[in-house]
């Protein structure tokens, strides 16, 4: 049985593959260059995402404007568990949230249609002042998964969703240290 609140990711040993959508310019730019560099946003948040259904969910299958670009940003894992370390749930203090270097948000969970489901799925926003780490240091590989997403589209569109099913990305559950866990409301 899912928790109501799980990180499910695809990682390694070292690893963990996040999602994010963005426009061509920002997408070419960074798959280019192996990394984030301009046009890519280095003076405001970022949000990242372990849920491939969500980001599908939130960018409208990669047709929403600005999200026709999907990247895998895959991550060290010391980089992705220093980051929740540092973050406060988006529901604290608005003082405390204010000044929070990484904020956390739990969505509902998306079926490949779209609907809700009864757990849900983290979003982390990287604040300005890791945005340059996390460019220039986290990041240890991306992949574009446009065409992916839109071939996964087309199939449920068509009624496919077993088909859509096997194509989505891996996604297990990603252990955190328990008092990390705890204090972002995981497994509750």
């Amino acid at each position: 049985m899912t928790a109501l609140r799980e990180i499910r990711a695809d990682h390694d040993d070292r690893t963990i593959v996040l999602y994010q959508a963005y426009p061509p310019a920002v997408a070419d730019a960074a798959l280019a260059a192996g990394r984030f560099v301009p046009p890519f946003g280095f003076g405001r948040m970022t949000w990242i995402k372990p849920s491939f259904r969500w980001l599908m969910h939130r960018s409208n299958w990669a047709q929403k404007p600005g999200q026709t670009r999907v990247l895998a940003v895959r991550i060290t894992r010391t980089a992705w568990e220093e980051a929740l370390g540092r973050a406060v749930l988006t529901t604290a203090h608005p003082d405390e949230l204010a000044r929070a270097e990484v904020h956390v948000q739990w969505d509902p969970e998306r079926t490949l249609r779209g609907a809700a489901l009864n757990h849900y799925s983290i979003q982390v926003g990287v604040g300005r002042s890791l945005i340059r780490a996390f460019a220039e240091e986290w990041v240890t590989g991306l992949t574009d998964l446009t065409p992916r997403a839109q071939r996964i589209a087309a199939l449920v569109r068509g009624g496919q969703t077993a088909k859509a099913q096997r194509l989505l990305p891996p996604e297990r559950s990603y252990p955190l240290p328990a008092a990390t866990a705890r204090r972002l409301g995981i497994g509750r």
